[in-house]
């Protein structure tokens, strides 16, 4: 029989809606009864592409006798991370302050008022090695509740308390960041960088585009190569690796060995969206077009793969996948991606066959050494073993020949694989998260010169404008099957923001820019901490009454805050609001020892401090100046402009456009509130740049 969890939206709580455990989903209910019956809460975090979350769920959440002891002795709580960061954020700030490590599927046990007292992450279902099996956790955490009671109690609301002391963030800094800040942060990336395989420490590898971003940045203030290189190296040996699909676009969550070679098959939104961004801002810079194509062949993935018919992106595909049709139970890691030699020669013949293997690291026996799971026996993970000049030398063949004949064998291999069962699709809408790809597709349409990324972005764009607000006109966070629901949080906010501005950049359609202003007004108003400087991750009453939380750390997504920082100091530039400089300086005040403490953790904050640092330029198109100017103007990598096109609406901000808008079709370089003459041919427009 489904259990509560059946009336849900989000794809997580549905995947257990068919457990034995009862579980709830989060909310009063669960509450109410854990106060009724004086019993404590088993909360499970996670989201549905998570592999172990899967296991857990088969080990253990699907045993009746398991299942029993939890409903027996809890409150089962399920909790989508995807859906409330804010809930999981508090929860998982007490696992690593109490483990020292975090992950998912995170089980935290609290008393009825939801102060947690025990949790780990995974819990394996038998005991092994001296260690307890989760039945055994839950018979102790039971006694231990009987016997008891009033010490956990009593440690908890001290645990809660010590959580909101340590999370607390307060205005007493300087309203800038200083150079040296940067230039330690640049040093900090410096030692960890992996000069030999790239990327930054050692495996697991994880994408950290944040990184990238400021990385790039401190380049262009100072011209020190070491910074772009180190991050060219590291998107090359990325897009060369197995963590890159090599057949149909888009990057795997993280890279499992320190080669960028075996990958956790999973593929998130958020690392394609600032992938993407990646990839086109060292393009922009070095010319290469291998960074051209990673981006290129990411976005087509995520407008072919995740996008829904109403245009907007979805969230996630799993990195389990169905061995056999037959039996759509038997899953296993990756096995959508990985091939088998003889499937290979079934498909291309054996002359082709070798090609491709040379090409693309195929073995007999299967490329995987390190598989402590047996998840790879016999089967081989794609990745560039030798590019295709060096494939046609060693078989001495014309290389206009092997070129085509792999071209060919990559479509072949790709419909092959397409007939296959595909990875489980997580196809809720988060905000958020649009919101990143938005910027993406945004950015790439500019600097690739493609109308149809144009276009796609806009669609993404209205969806949410149209479909992912409340009646009082706030964001919400999440869209499925009809059904917009859960307030906006920092991250929809800041995230989305961003992504309009972006895309005004790049379609210079005025009502992108003017939602991009009232919704950063509303942000304000919602979630800024006028005395203390910044902005809280969420307004949900059940979060506050807990945590109120200032995220900072730019991990695997950026924080809501240093993505707002960002977005304050450019809507300052373009409207010249003080109001907005105001936040951002205090914004600046709240985390300004934090980042001088530790800049590691919070690189898109620095990307934001390098902005607001640069001089103060604005360039401005006037009418409509030929494609091949724009194209110009769009190539060079210059982070730190703002980018407008003379409108009347924009009169108000900028007087010098209502006289622009009265000239002929131009673009205009204004530097420190000083503008030059306009340029009005390419020859004019590279003098300006330069």
């Amino acid at each position: 029989m489904p259990n509560r969890l059946q009336h849900e939206k989000s794809p997580y709580l549905l995947q257990h809606a068919h457990n034995p455990v009862d579980w709830f989903p989060w909310g009063e209910e669960a509450f109410e009864k854990a106060r009724r019956e004086d019993k404590p809460i088993f909360l499970s975090i996670g989201y549905s592409t998570c592999h172990w979350c899967h296991v857990m769920e088969r080990e253990s959440f699907e045993l009746p006798a398991t299942a029993a002891l939890i409903n027996q002795y809890f409150v089962p709580v399920k909790v989508d991370r995807e859906e409330r960061p804010d809930i999981d954020r508090i929860y998982m700030n007490y696992i690593q302050a109490a483990t020292g490590g975090g992950g998912w599927p995170m089980s935290v046990w609290l008393t009825p008022d939801l102060h947690p007292f025990v949790g780990g992450t995974y819990f394996p279902p038998e005991n092994l090695y001296g260690r307890p099996g989760f039945p055994a956790i839950l018979q102790r955490i039971a006694d231990g509740w009987r016997d008891d009671r009033a010490r956990i109690v009593e440690s908890s609301a001290q645990v809660m308390a010590d959580l909101r002391k340590q999370s607390a963030i307060t205005s007493d800094g300087p309203d800038q960041i200083p150079t040296s800040v940067l230039d330690s942060a640049f040093q900090l990336f410096r030692r960890t960088y992996d000069a030999k395989l790239g990327g930054f420490g050692g495996p697991p590898k994880f994408p950290r585009p944040s990184v990238h971003n400021f990385l790039l940045r401190y380049w262009k203030r100072t011209h020190n190569d070491e910074a772009l290189d180190m991050v060219a190296e590291t998107l090359i040996a990325m897009e060369k690796g197995g963590m890159n699909d090599q057949l149909g676009g888009g990057f795997h969550r993280y890279s499992v060995d320190e080669y960028w070679f075996v990958p956790h098959f999973e593929k998130m939104l958020y690392d394609q969206a600032q992938l993407v961004i990646s990839y086109l801002e060292a393009f922009q810079i070095t010319g290469n077009e291998t960074f051209s194509f990673a981006a290129r062949s990411t976005i087509d993935y995520v407008l072919r793969e995740m996008t829904s018919p109403e245009g907007a992106f979805w969230s996630a595909e799993d990195a389990d996948s169905v061995v056999d049709p037959g039996n759509p139970h038997h899953k296993s890691e990756g096995w959508f991606y990985i091939w088998n030699q003889q499937e290979v020669i079934s498909l291309l013949g054996e002359e082709h066959a070798r090609w491709f293997a040379f090409r693309y690291g195929l073995q007999p026996d299967g490329n995987v050494v390190n598989d402590p799971h047996h998840e790879f026996t016999g089967h081989n993970i794609l990745f560039q073993a030798h590019g295709p000049e060096e494939t046609a030398h060693h078989f001495d063949k014309p290389v206009d020949e092997v070129i085509a004949a792999l071209s060919a064998a990559q479509l072949k291999l790709f419909e092959a694989r397409a007939k296959r069962v595909r990875p489980h699709l997580d196809d809720k809408i988060l905000t958020a998260w649009n919101g990143l790809m938005i910027s993406a597709i945004a950015k790439g349409a500019a600097i690739l010169d493609e109308p149809a990324y144009s276009a796609a972005a806009s669609r993404a764009a209205d969806f949410i404008l149209a479909r992912m607000r409340a009646p009082d006109g706030t964001l919400l966070r999440r869209y499925r099957d009809g059904d917009a629901a859960i307030g906006g949080m920092l991250d929809d906010y800041a995230f989305f923001v961003q992504g309009l501005i972006d895309l005004y950049e790049s379609t210079f359609h005025f009502p992108y820019l003017e939602q991009a202003i009232a919704l950063t007004d509303d942000q304000r108003r919602r979630f800024e901490d006028a005395t203390g400087g910044g902005f809280y991750a969420s307004a949900h009453e059940d979060a506050a009454s807990l945590n109120r939380i200032k995220d900072d750390y730019d991990g695997a997504e950026p924080s809501g805050n240093s993505v707002a920082l960002l977005n304050l100091l450019r809507l300052h530039r373009i409207t010249g609001r003080d109001d907005l400089l105001a936040s951002a300086r205090n914004l600046i005040r709240a985390f300004s020892t934090r980042v001088a403490a530790s800049p590691f953790g919070m690189p898109q904050m620095l990307v934001a401090c390098e902005f607001d640092l640069a001089p103060q330029r604005e360039i401005i198109v006037a009418g409509d100046p030929y494609p091949a100017m724009l194209r110009q103007l769009r190539a060079k990598f210059d982070p730190n402009r703002i980018l407008l096109k003379a409108a009347p609406e924009l009169a108000q901000y900028h007087p010098a456009i209502a006289e622009l808008m009265r000239g002929p079709a131009a673009v205009c370089l204004c530097e420190n509130f000083a503008c030059q003459l306009p340029a009005t041919s390419k020859d004019d427009l590279a003098r300006l740049l330069e």
